[in-house]
């Protein structure tokens, strides 16, 4: 009896739950049943998955706090993966989650949805895909729950989330209007309300209004309960202060940071820290204050991952206070961690390499701003100003050598026999020092390697052996197998150790060759070499006299006096290239690198050395131009010394009445000014119309290279990339020696192949432009298509578009509207622009890719394009 009653309560069970499961019934049953199982079953663990994402999110994005940062951190989108790289799972798991809640749970019976648990489905259904950078379907999402579900209690924070996917969509106007409306309401509080000032504080700063911004992001600090978005909101807020210069602001907003301590994820305390650090008054500051801190911070073991940037930061402290070695330390120690932060690392080689370059160590500067160069940003000011600085530093380099080698010849040239005897003799005996010192210091390695490799293979055979005691020392080649010293199983010493002796025997064969046993070996004659006297020479063994012969003659005084010059034209000859590079190095130091206090001490280095008449007058002008921006009383001295001596010259007319410098249409340097100031402004026809005359003006002028070089750089603009590379050719053929035929050179080398290379469709399209060929000079049609274009953008409020006149050539120009976001846009607004009422533009254009756009100005293919735009 009782088992049919079970068996009956049973089928009645299945039945109840099968009427359940219809999503076509309106019955309570239903509804609860897919209500708690879309809550508790799918939604559940899709917001686990979620969570997930974020938090896996928040451990991998590297937070960039050279620059102010963003309000909330984002997976990179998928095509700037790198190698190896994958999506987030979870995302894409809590999307699938969301799907299913949907599909199967979804109740809209007679267009009302009866699941009051599809609002969260469809949230989440967003959030996922927002994070999977689609925020398109994100959006859809969104709108729907705001359409089928007004009265959720989920609304205002869908309505939040709609407007972070304006942001992200680049509707920042549209965000801002929308969330102004939202705060207003008096409903939406806690979190939501916190996210959506913390969002408009963000679409402030896009559309760079940053001082709304301050006061939102201050909103969104006290309203969040969520610790780590505390501490963040506290540091952009000091980067905001930061920006406005408002020093004192920011250091409090920072200091809010560092007292949050462990409630604050550790980078931001660091950060807030090293923030602080950059406002601290290095001349009137107390030092030892902000050494102790520093100093505390590193010892904690909690900040190890943060070595890097402290250790830096203790680097620009010694380096503001001029103990560069100290410095440099900290700067070398700050690279040691391997650090993430690629500009952190070009910052430390950066300042290194102004160090040396203080210093006048410009080989060492080079290689230190070449490894700067690779951890910048390519596209960055900061890299173009380095690498011009680079550049320059290859005459610097070269300049600064023939003066020091040449300073040194004659230096020794000048003594008598016995002075140079002894000034190579003490020479010698320095570079025997530092030799040994190489040996030894090599030796010490070398048995340190072969110890550690001994307590690596005893380590092993212990693992193997019963009775560790009685282990042998097995050296790689099997060729020893004797027990070490009884004090222990692997002696320090270096010549228990047959691994070293051996190593030690060939490094001082391949160094000196086979050298007898006797006293003085290292100056050994030649016939005292053992393999002279053997019955086998190979070619091993003839190198190896050769090398020790070299090396032998280096530990001589006759090889170095014998690399003396002999005759007077020789001294003569080296005399002027030191005198010479004395004077470039001068003019290098004004005109390029601003070092006045270095251009100085090179110019009058070069006076003292009694040059050849044609430097002296010009060394005492530039010293004149110097001396009058750091130190005008020794500006007047030079003044009245080419006054004096030279009183016929344009120099001493020019000091006399320096309007005449800019003023006078006969001076190069002043046409010259004049001509590039044209160029930047972009007079490029106007320029090239006046540089064939000035060109043919100054035939034989020095400064006819700077003329040449403007000149290739104007081909370019309006002729195209075969003209430009025609011209710099000339240039770089013509004037080899100049430092505009090197420019040249290095343009051809290295940027005309890259040029070369574009072609129209290479380069994934980002932006379009909407392009009007006419004919220059304008005409009055041409200036009324201006006005409707520029008519149109303020008729429709469009933010994103530009308009601008584009030189093509010396006949031709563009008229171009800028910044549409794809090719549809272009064409909606090319048909308005001609068929609506207000504009009625007859004109044709075409549209072109903004990367086509580039390609086309370059290589001047306006109908290669045309007629592949037809195709």
């Amino acid at each position: 009896m009782k088992t049919t009653y079970l068996k009956y309560a049973f089928l009645f069970g299945l039945a109840v739950f099968i009427a359940a499961c219809s999503v076509k019934k309106d019955k309570f049953i239903n509804r609860k049943m897919h209500s708690v199982t879309t809550e508790y079953n799918i939604l559940y663990n899709g917001n686990l998955a979620l969570d997930a994402g974020l938090e896996n999110l928040k451990a991998t994005f590297k937070d960039d706090f050279w620059e102010t940062l963003p309000i909330e951190r984002m997976p990179e989108k998928e095509e700037n993966f790198l190698p190896g790289e994958t999506k987030n799972a979870s995302f894409a798991k809590a999307e699938e989650k969301a799907v299913k809640a949907i599909q199967k749970h979804s109740m809209n019976i007679e267009g009302s949805e009866k699941n009051p648990q599809m609002d969260e489905a469809y949230l989440l259904l967003a959030k996922a895909r927002y994070y999977e950078n689609r925020f398109i379907p994100a959006l859809e999402a969104l709108n729907y729950i705001l359409y089928k579900y007004p009265n959720s209690d989920k609304i205002y924070h869908a309505k939040v989330w709609r407007e972070k996917v304006n942001i992200r969509l680049d509707n920042d106007e549209v965000a801002i209007q929308n969330l102004k409306k939202l705060l207003e309401k008096q409903n939406i509080e806690g979190q939501d309300l916190a996210d959506a000032n913390a969002m408009l504080s963000q679409a402030y700063r896009n559309t760079g209004s940053k001082d709304s911004a301050v006061a939102t992001i201050k909103i969104a600090r006290l309203e969040t309960k969520v610790k780590e978005e505390k501490a963040r909101y506290s540091f952009i807020l000091g980067q905001l202060y930061e920006s406005f210069e408002y020093n004192d602001s920011a250091f409090t907003a920072f200091q809010e940071v560092i007292e949050m301590n462990r409630k604050a994820p550790r980078r931001y305390v660091i950060q807030a820290h090293i923030k602080q650090a950059q406002q601290f008054d290095y001349k009137n500051g107390d030092t030892l204050v902000f050494v102790e801190k520093f100093a505390k911070l590193i010892e904690d073991r909690e900040n190890r991952p943060f070595l890097d940037i402290l250790n830096h930061q203790i680097g620009v402290f010694y380096d503001k206070n001029n103990k560069s070695k100290i410095a440099e330390n900290y700067y070398n120690k700050s690279n040691k961690p391997l650090s993430q932060d690629n500009y952190l690392v070009a910052s430390n080689y950066r300042n290194i390499a102004e160090i040396y370059f203080k210093d006048a160590e410009y080989k060492i500067a080079g290689k230190y701003y070449d490894s700067t160069l690779l951890r910048l940003d390519n596209k960055s000011r900061e890299y173009r100003k380095f690498k011009k600085k680079r550049e320059n530093l290859d005459d610097v380099i070269k300049y600064e050598t023939i003066a020091q080698v040449n300073d040194s010849i004659l230096y020794v040239f000048s003594m008598n026999e016995v002075e140079k005897i002894a000034y190579y003799q003490n020479f010698i005996d320095k570079l025997i020092i530092v030799e040994d010192e190489k040996v030894r210091v090599n030796a010490e390695n070398v048995e340190k390697d072969a110890i550690i490799a001994a307590n690596s293979v005893n380590s092993k055979a212990a693992k193997n052996s019963k009775n560790p005691n009685e282990l042998k020392f097995i050296s790689s080649s099997n060729d020893y197998d004797y027990d070490p010293p009884a004090a222990s199983n692997t002696s320090t010493f270096y010549f228990y150790n047959p691994v070293t002796v051996s190593y030690g025997k060939t490094e001082f064969q391949s160094k000196w060759g086979k050298r007898a046993l006797q006293d003085n070996w290292r100056l050994s004659s030649d016939a005292s070499l053992d393999f002279f006297n053997s019955d086998s020479q190979d070619i091993s063994t003839v190198t190896d006299s050769i090398v020790s012969k070299e090396i032998e003659e280096k530990y001589t005084v006759e090889f170095y006096i014998s690399k003396l010059p002999k005759t007077q034209i020789e001294i003569d000859s080296i005399g002027k290239d030191r005198n010479f590079a004395y004077y470039q190095l001068g003019v290098i130091y004004k005109e390029k690198f601003k070092e006045y206090a270095l251009a100085a001490s090179r110019l009058e280095q070069l006076l003292q050395n009694k040059p050849e008449e044609r430097l002296i007058l010009p060394a005492k002008y530039n010293l004149f131009k110097i001396y009058e921006i750091i130190n005008p009383s020794k500006a007047l001295s030079y003044k009245e010394q080419i006054i004096t001596e030279y009183p016929e010259s344009r120099y001493a007319q020019i000091v006399q009445n320096p309007t005449i410098a800019l003023a006078d249409n006969t001076n190069p340097e002043a046409v010259y000014y004049t001509l590039f100031k044209k160029y930047e402004d972009n007079l490029l026809r106007e320029t090239f119309e006046e540089i064939e005359q000035r060109v043919e003006q100054f035939i034989g002028d020095a400064s006819l290279p700077k003329f040449e070089l403007l000149k290739a750089n104007l081909v370019g603009r309006l002729e195209g990339l075969d003209g430009y590379k025609k011209a710099l050719n000339y240039v770089a053929l013509n004037y080899p020696d100049e430092v505009e035929g090197k420019q040249a050179e290095t343009i051809l080398i290295n940027n005309i192949p890259k040029l070369e290379s574009l072609d129209f469709g290479k380069e994934k399209a980002t932006t379009w432009k909407l392009v009007f060929t006419k004919n220059f000079p304008f005409v009055d049609n041409d200036i009324k298509l201006i006005e409707k274009i520029n008519k149109y953008i303020k008729d429709r409020n469009s933010v994103l578009l530009k308009t601008s006149v584009d030189i093509y050539t010396m006949d031709k120009n563009f008229i171009v509207i800028h910044g549409f976001l794809n090719e549809e846009g272009a064409k909606s607004v090319l048909t308005v622009l001609q068929e609506y009422k207000d504009y009625k533009i007859k004109d044709k254009a075409f549209l072109i890719s903004t990367e086509d756009y580039k390609t086309l100005q370059v290589k001047k293919a306006l109908e290669n394009w045309l007629t592949i735009s037809k195709q």
